[in-house]
């Protein structure tokens, strides 16, 4: 593996990610942000969170597939959230998890979520995008 994840002593201990990556690979991947899209550019999960969230770390997972890789070499995340509030964790949460039960990983390199206003297109509700790296 490239990537270490690490929660080094004196920062919190949180459950959904690590604290810091440390990556020792020699192909820095970035992937753009996906959205809620399938395959032929159909939204999917139209007004639903959850839906959403999940097809977007599928796409992320098909992108990192596409150039021998997989979220095991994810060094950070970035993910955009349309009228972002604390109440949203719990459906964030289900779409990830779902994915995670889909592609058998579990997501937990650094992470950054922001609150943004919109997005490209008004029904996507998210957008994630990844650096990687890989051996």
């Amino acid at each position: 593996m490239a990537i270490t994840l690490v929660n080094p002593d004196g920062l919190p201990e949180i459950g959904a990610y690590r604290q810091v990556s440390v990556a020792t690979g020699s192909k820095l991947v970035f992937v753009a942000g996906q959205v809620a899209w399938d395959a032929d550019g159909v939204t999917v999960g139209e007004g639903d969170l959850a839906a959403q969230v999940e097809q977007c770390y599928l796409n992320v997972a098909k992108a990192l597939a596409g150039v021998g890789g997989s979220f095991a070499d994810v060094a950070k995340l970035t993910v955009y959230v349309v009228d972002w509030t604390p109440d949203k964790m719990a459906l964030f949460g289900e779409g990830v998890a779902r994915a995670s039960a889909q592609l058998g990983e579990a997501f937990v390199p650094p992470g950054t979520l922001v609150g943004v206003a919109a997005l490209d297109v008004p029904e996507h509700l998210v957008e994630v995008e990844a650096t990687a790296v890989i051996d």
